[in-house]
This record gives structure tokens, sequence and C-alpha cells, in this order.
């Protein structure tokens, strides 16, 4: 079997047995398939797609490439959430203290930006110590000691996902549904989870910009996750624009703080506690959606959650000193308003614009091995719907170095279309729920 016929195969439209993806995976996995035809396979992958035997195939071919966690000694359900990402989408540093802090286990193994939407570690990795690499023994011990751990893939954990997951990203080969789920699910299934709920991105801002894609996507994702025995639903979610008022990796981890603390933006607050509801009901905490919400709401209200919060990053070796001094964590240099050139009402916003902007001053990568500028960012002030005037601002770009940043500049300017009147309906954050 060669790597070469395989994607001439794939090319062509052909339709791969298991052993061929198993053959790709574990040979990519080990180093003998290089980069370049690996790179040419996903491109193939992305024009033709996989059908559901394939997908199957790939999601355990990459699922069974290390270890599945086994969680048994830590008493309680394992629950856990995924988001297919958008721009300020930063929920799990909400949900996960949350829902530790209500009774439940939360074993979160999540990836790096992806594109041009931020990872979850790059946002961890701006808390100063914070260690996301922690061994397996570590992240167990981390679990048993405070209900929730956040880390990225090791090499036992479905390390073929990690090679592929970084390799998309490079190559433009993102926003393929089966590639998609095979690479949320392998990750997912591996952590030894009982429960899963799925935020599906809809949208401008997502992967998947047609609510019907993201729905075909939900749909698969829920029904692969139930073949391998767990409780899973998804909410398809708004992504028109961005999801609370900061985006970018520091600045993004002290708006959660503000959730956590009871304040914070009015729809990333709805959001985390949707979500968290449904993570109580689905790992049997409630006995309802609704007793989830306000149960949610509680550890909030009382600082659970947020000492929850605190207690992890101790444990991980990251310094919970800036909850009380955000001046701790990474700051930009300089700031610059981007200001409306006409006066009207923001009737729509081109969402993944914004997270290109955000990548170029510093806050992506454009290859595998480029470093993230953790201190750069985006601060909305406007929302889809608000009335602006000529020369208010609509965003405010923290930046450290000027090199990219008027085309970062212009990219916000073409995001905004400005209309005479108000949008005449306003899209809900929460479209729809797959398998409840």
């Amino acid at each position: 079997m060669r790597a070469v016929d395989l994607i001439r195969k794939k090319r062509d439209s052909g339709e791969h047995s298991r052993e061929e993806i198993d053959f790709l995976t574990s040979g990519y996995t080990r180093g003998e398939i290089p980069d370049y035809q690996m790179a040419a396979w996903l491109m193939a992958v992305w024009i033709r797609g996989l059908n559901r035997s394939e997908l199957a195939s790939l999601t355990e071919a990459m699922l069974y490439s290390g270890e599945v966690l086994d969680l048994s000694r830590i008493p309680g359900k394992k629950v856990d959430k995924h988001s297919t990402g958008g721009v300020g989408d930063k929920t799990s540093l909400i949900l996960a203290p949350i829902i530790a802090a209500g009774g439940l286990t939360v074993p979160m193994i999540s990836g790096r930006g992806l594109g041009h939407t931020g990872g979850t570690l790059d946002k961890l990795e701006s808390i100063p110590g914070f260690n996301v690499n922690l061994s397996l023994e570590e992240f167990r011990n981390v679990l048993h000691d405070c209900g929730l751990g956040l880390i990225g893939q090791t090499a036992e954990i479905a390390p073929a996902d990690k090679k592929i997951y970084a390799l998309r990203d490079a190559t433009s080969t993102v926003e393929n549904i089966g590639l998609i789920c095979a690479s949320i699910m392998s990750k997912k299934l591996a952590e030894g989870i009982d429960a899963l709920v799925l935020d599906v991105k809809t949208g401008s801002g997502a992967f998947m910009k047609c609510e019907e894609d993201s729905v075909r996507l939900a749909e698969l994702m829920v029904e692969t996750g139930k073949r391998m025995g767990k409780k899973v639903v998804a909410l398809i979610t708004d992504m028109n624009q961005p999801l609370g008022r900061m985006a970018g990796h520091s600045n993004e981890v002290i708006e959660c703080i503000e959730v956590l603390s009871g304040r914070g933006p009015a729809d990333l607050r709805e959001l985390s506690l949707e979500l968290s509801a449904w993570m109580f009901f689905l790992g049997e905490r409630t006995k309802s959606v609704d007793e989830g919400r306000v149960l949610a709401q509680s550890l909030i209200a009382s600082g659970h959650a947020l000492e929850r919060f605190r207690h992890c990053i101790r444990l991980q070796g990251g310094d919970d000193h800036f909850v009380e001094k955000p001046q701790l964590l990474p700051r930009a240099r300089s700031h610059l308003d981007v200001l409306s050139s006409a006066s009207g009402f923001i009737s729509a916003t081109n969402c993944e614009q914004f997270g290109i902007a955000l990548a170029t001053l510093g806050g992506g990568r454009e290859k595998k091995e480029d470093t993230i500028d953790h201190a750069v960012g985006l601060e909305f002030h406007k929302r889809i719907g608000d009335r602006v005037e000529k020369g208010e601002p609509l965003v405010t770009i923290h930046y450290n170095s000027g090199a990219k940043l008027a085309e970062a500049q212009s990219l916000i300017v073409a995001s905004y279309e400005i209309g005479e009147v108000a949008p005449s309906e306003r899209l809900p954050l929460i479209r729809r729920i797959i398998g409840a």
C-alpha cells in the first residue's frame, strides 16, 4: 500500500477501506508518511468528502491511535463540552469551573487556534505559569483534586489527531464536516467521558457559514457519540458576530473572570449558563435543563465557580493573583480605535474577518511553528442592531507591532455593514438543539 495511490484514489472520488484509512493515519502518526503527502490527501478529502463508513473508520483510527483515559477511580459522572470555534468563543473557561463546582468532573482536553478561531490552550497559556502539558497521571490527579483539568493532547491521547489538526490549520483544510467530526469526536471520546455537550457555531464567523451545514455536522457528531454509548446533545448557536466584547487570548481570560464574578457581557453569560445547564442535565446532576440553569447561576453568585477555577489554576502551576490584578496577564503596548465611516445601524458583520485581523496582529498562526502573541486583541463596542454615529469607535485594536496594523484595520473596517434602519429581526443566540 502506498500513500500516493491513496491520494489519487480520493482525488478521483474513490472510497477508502478501513485498512486504507488505518494505513494513512498510523503511517502519518509514526512519521512514515510526510507532511506534503498528508496535506495532499487532506485537500482531496476537503474537495471530495468522506462517506459515513470512511468517517467512522477515520474517527476510530484517530481515537485508538493512542490511549483512552480510564477515570474509573474518580467517582461520579464525567462530562465535557466542545465548541466548533468562533471569534471571542471562550465559554470553556467559564463552564468547566461551574460544572466542577456543581459536583461533576470535567476532563477537558482542548486544542489550539484553528484557522481564524482562537484556541482554549492559547488562552490558558496567557496565564503566567499555567501548564497545559500535564502527563496523564498528573491530569488524573488534578481531576481527582478539583473536578476539572484543562490540558492539550498528550502523546498518548489521539496522537493522530494532534498531528493532523496542526496540518489542517496550515493547509486550509479546516472547513470539512467529516474532518471536523473525526477530529472532535476522537479527542473527546478518548477522555473517558459519559456525556458531551456540543456548541456548533453557524454564521459568518463559524467554519459552517450555513445553518443547514451546521445542523448536518451536529447530527453527525451526535450520531457518532451515541454510537459509542455516550449521551450527546448539540446546540446550534449564532456566530454572525463575536461572542462577548473581547477577542484575543489574555483579554478573553479577563472576560471569563468577569462572568465568573457575576458580570460580563449578556450574550456570553446567556450561552455559558445554557451550556452549563445541559451539562448538568446530561451528567444527571439535575433532573431538568431549567434546574441546571438555576444551579449554574447559584454557583456563580456564591463565588464557588470562580474559586474552583482558581484552585485549578494553582494545581496546574498558574498564578491566580491575576484574578484581582489583571495587569499580571500579557498586555499590549498600544491601542488604536477603528472609527465608523458613517452614521446608522449595524446591520451585519463579516465576523470571520475579525478573526483574520486578530491573527494578522500576531494572535493566530500562519504556520504550525508560529508563536502566539497573547497580548493582542480586539475590543468590540457595537453589536448588530446598535446605533452608531460617524466617527464613533467600532473596535479598539490592542497591538504590539505596527507592521500589519493597517492591514488589520482595513479588514475590520470592511467587516461592518451599516444601514439607515435597524435590522427588522435579530437572530437568536441559540438557534436549535439537536439530539435533546
